[in-house]
């Protein structure tokens, strides 16, 4: 099997509702090295929602669980395990993904992809299980490319399985068959664009041809008027369906009219929404590759400006400084070249320069969904479980980001073991000050400047006396940074601490804003951007607190999650 997705993070679904972290890590355990385990739960329940990610060290173990844990029994159903895939628009495209319906109940999930691996790579397979884990008589099955998806249905639909005719088909989702089962079952006609002069009598003359009419009204507004359109009701589908084939674009006393069937408001909605959705989808595939967010302009800068800055770089199609509701620049703008070339020579010259008094960000622009997807893929990545084995008390390697300013690590408890906050407790690190713990059978920890010894006790474990940590000495402490942080004095710093010292510096601004959650949401910054982005943010204010709006709603999702 060949990997789809450069990552090592599998979806695992169809699980019980009993199954938790735990179990799956002794299984995905034996296969290779986990680094993490999610179940997904409600939000408010806390009950399983019968799928998790499992995210493995290697591509390569994840490749060979897959390989050997798929349709798997796991507490008595078989799991279904795909490659995770966190880009939405990948995963609501429905490329590659076919139905199958009338299958013999003695098929199951391995039998099903057995049959169909002929036509290519199968990401993934299900067949639909009711209550007893029997199956349903149907299933899914998605491939890596829609090629192989045309294959299978031209090869394997009406034919003989197990003695039964199957059809195979593409995959449609429930909304769009509902909305097609209302396109051909409808009564109700709309008609816009009508002359004012025209009224009821005329209406059902004209539309009355068709089939029984049970209603026609024109819509008026306040004062009596016609404002243009009509609502026709048939007595059946098929007249409705014959009024639509023969007027629409037809000339009603001298004005061509719409005729079509007459939909809901949120139907409309939904319509328009996904016209918009896919015409913007196209912009950005037309547009990718060649076009360039700009931020950390100075207010400055207008359109004219932005255009000299990058012209030396080849073509420009369009160049735009965006502005808020008072023509205020928001200090970022686009950049779009003719060619791919272009635009990459204007990143690698451009990122990181000063113009004015700022040093610029330029990278290829991406669309929001992408840039969240990317964020959350960050965050959802890290380890929430302590693997089996682990020292007492110690904390997951990679656990969720979070910034501790100086002046603000008060000591705490951890596990029995007493360990700055936001720090990590190394075995054989005894912090200064006096710590005492009082261990049970385990015996009393104490630990002072010197270092931790044990002595014996009875009882549980539980802190006795934990006072404040000493003040760090004078020439301990961090020198204080100047009034503005450029690249030239972010360098003089080492490369271990260039993050800290931006860190010290975006969280008071975070802090404003987000006071219970600054340390959480600064942890994220500094760990998923570059330190000329987050110098660029620390002289943004409006791009910053873009950033953080973005950290909150995967913090969320997170949380429901």
């Amino acid at each position: 099997m060949t990997t789809p997705f450069a990552s090592a993070s599998l979806y695992v679904g169809d699980l019980a509702n009993d199954v938790t972290e735990a179990n799956l890590f002794d299984i995905f355990n034996q296969v290779g090295a986990v680094a993490s385990i999610r179940v997904c739960r409600d939000a408010i329940t806390r009950r399983s929602l019968g799928y998790a990610y499992v995210n493995f060290h290697s591509a390569a173990d994840a490749e060979r669980a897959l390989d050997q844990i798929n349709n798997q029994p796991i507490k008595g159903r078989p799991c279904r395990i795909m490659w995770s895939q966190r880009d939405p628009a990948l995963r609501r495209s429905g490329r590659g993904n076919i139905f199958i319906k009338n299958l013999d109940k003695s098929i199951d999930h391995k039998a099903l992809a057995d049959t169909f691996a002929q036509f290519g790579q199968i990401i993934s397979c299900k067949i639909e299980l009711d209550r007893n884990n029997e199956s349903k008589g149907y299933g899914y099955i998605q491939f890596a490319t829609q090629d192989s998806a045309e294959k299978a249905i031209q090869r394997v639909n009406n034919m003989l399985l197990v003695g039964k005719k199957v059809f195979v088909g593409p995959f449609v989702p429930r909304k769009e068959r509902i909305a097609q089962k209302n396109v051909k079952e409808f009564t109700n006609v709309y008609v816009k664009d009508l002359n004012t002069s025209v009224d009821e009598e005329q209406l059902q003359t004209i539309f009355g041809q068709f089939g029984q009419i049970k209603s026609a009204v024109i819509m008026k507004d306040e004062e009596g008027k016609s404002k243009g359109f009509a609502f026709i009701n048939y007595d059946t589908a098929e007249g409705a369906g014959k009024c639509v084939d023969e007027m629409n674009g037809k000339d009603i006393d001298g004005k061509t009219v719409y005729v079509g069937r007459a939909q809901k408001k949120a139907e409309r909605e939904a319509e328009l929404k996904q016209k918009f959705e896919a015409m913007r989808q196209e912009q950005m595939m037309k547009f990718q590759g060649v076009n360039l967010y700009v931020k950390n302009l100075d207010d400055d800068v207008d359109d004219d400006k932005l255009r000299g800055i990058f012209d030396p770089f080849g073509t420009i199609t369009s160049c735009r400084v965006m502005r808020d509701g008072k023509l205020n620049s928001k200090g970022f703008g686009f950049v779009c070249y003719t060619s791919p070339e272009e635009a990459t020579k204007a990143v690698t010259e451009m990122n990181g320069k000063i113009i004015g008094s700022k040093p610029l960000y330029v990278a290829l622009a991406q669309r929001k969904d992408v840039r969240r997807a990317q964020l959350e893929a960050q965050f959802a990545s890290r380890p929430k479980i302590i693997a089996p084995g682990a020292p007492y008390g110690a904390m997951p390697a990679n656990s969720a980001p979070m910034f501790y300013p100086p002046g603000a690590q008060p000591g705490f408890v951890y596990g029995g073991m007493v360990a700055p906050r936001g720090g990590r407790f190394t075995p054989g690190f005894a912090p200064p000050g006096n710590y005492v713990m009082v261990g049970g059978r385990g015996g009393q920890m104490k630990g002072g400047r010197g270092g931790m010894n044990v002595v014996r006790g009875r009882g549980g474990m539980k802190p006795q006396h934990v006072p404040q940590m000493q003040a760090p000495t004078p020439e301990a402490q961090t020198p204080s940074l100047p009034v503005k942080l450029t690249p030239q004095i972010l360098a003089t710093f080492p490369p271990e601490e260039q993050k800290s010292v931006l860190g010290e510096r975006i969280y008071p601004l975070i802090l404003k804003s987000q006071p219970a959650l600054a340390g959480k949401i600064t942890g994220m910054i500094l760990d998923s951007l570059t330190s000329e982005e987050i110098l660029a943010l620390i002289e943004n204010t409006e791009s910053l607190g873009d950033k953080v709006t973005e950290a909150l709603k995967v913090l969320q999702e997170h949380e429901t999650n």
